[in-house]
C-alpha cells in the first residue's frame, strides 16, 4: 500500500496520446479503487509538464504519429517515467504509447525513431493496418482471464529477452508474432483499446494489487456476463 495511503494515477500526455477512449483506464483504476475504500488521487500530466517521480500507476494512452514522435522525445529528456517505475511504480502503455516504451518504433515515413527503452522491444510499420476486435490468452503466470479489445495500429513489434508476452493471439494481430503486448516487472504495454481496463477489469486489478497487495473481491458477476457473452459472439464472427 502506498505510504500515505493515497493511490496516486498519473495519467501521462492525455493532450497527445488518448485515443478510443484511452482516459477510460483512468476512471476504470479510480472506480475500482474506490470501490475497496482505497483512496485515489489522479494526476493529469501535459506534454509541457515534468513527469512525478511518486506515482503509484502510471497510464499512457494511443495517438497520431506525429503526436507520438513528440511524446518519446519529451519522456527521454524528462526521465521521470524511468524514476518512478525504477521505484516499483507500475504502468500501463496502451498502442502508441506501448511502442515508445521500446527501443525503436516506425515514424510518420516508416523511418526508425528513437523509443525510451523502459522495455526490451521494437516496433516497425507493418505491411498493412490491423484493425479489428482482438482475444488474447493470458500468459498463465499473470493469472488473468482471455483479454478482449479492439486493435487498431499499423506496427509489428518484436519482442527481447527481457519482456515476456502477455498474451497468445486468438483472433486478431496484436504484436504480428502470434502474440499481443508484453510485460516486464509491473509494466504492461498492449495495443488493446476499448478502452482496455474497462474491457479487461481483471488486468486493472492486476495493476492495483502490484501497488496496494491483495485486493477485496468486487462483485462483478452480471459485468461478466456480458464480457462472456461478447466474447462469444466475437469469436464466432468470420
Amino acid at each position: 500500500m502506498p505510504s500515505d495511503s493515497v493511490l496516486r494515477i498519473v495519467w501521462i500526455y492525455p493532450d497527445l496520446l488518448s485515443t478510443y477512449g484511452d482516459q477510460g483506464n483512468v476512471l476504470v483504476l479510480e472506480q475500482r479503487a474506490q470501490r475497496r475504500g482505497i483512496e485515489t488521487e489522479t494526476i493529469h500530466v501535459r506534454s509541457s509538464d515534468p513527469v512525478p517521480e511518486s506515482g503509484d500507476i502510471y497510464l499512457i494512452g494511443g495517438g497520431e504519429d506525429r503526436p507520438q514522435i513528440l511524446a518519446a522525445q519529451r519522456l527521454r529528456k524528462d526521465g521521470g517515467l524511468h524514476r518512478a517505475i525504477a521505484g516499483g511504480a507500475a504502468m500501463l502503455a496502451v498502442c502508441a504509447g506501448y511502442q515508445i516504451m521500446g527501443s525503436t518504433f516506425g515514424g510518420e515515413e516508416g523511418q526508425p525513431v528513437d523509443g525510451i527503452g523502459l522495455l526490451d522491444i521494437a516496433s516497425t510499420r507493418g505491411p498493412a493496418r490491423a484493425v479489428g476486435e482482438l482475444v488474447a490468452e493470458v500468459d498463465a503466470a499473470l493469472n488473468l482471464p482471455t483479454l478482449t479489445g479492439f486493435e487498431n495500429h499499423m506496427g509489428v513489434t518484436s519482442l527481447g529477452p527481457g519482456v515476456r508476452p502477455l498474451s497468445r493471439t486468438v483472433k486478431g494481430i496484436g504484436n504480428g508474432n502470434g502474440y499481443e503486448g508484453c510485460y516486464a516487472g509491473h509494466v504492461v504495454g498492449t495495443y488493446l483499446h476499448g478502452p482496455a481496463l474497462a474491457r479487461n477489469p481483471a488486468l486493472a486489478d492486476l495493476l492495483l494489487s502490484w501497488r496496494v497487495g491483495q485486493l477485496a473481491p468486487l462483485d462483478d458477476s452480471r459485468y461478466e456476463a456480458l464480457r462472456q457473452e461478447r466474447l462469444a459472439t466475437v469469436l464466432a464472427a468470420e
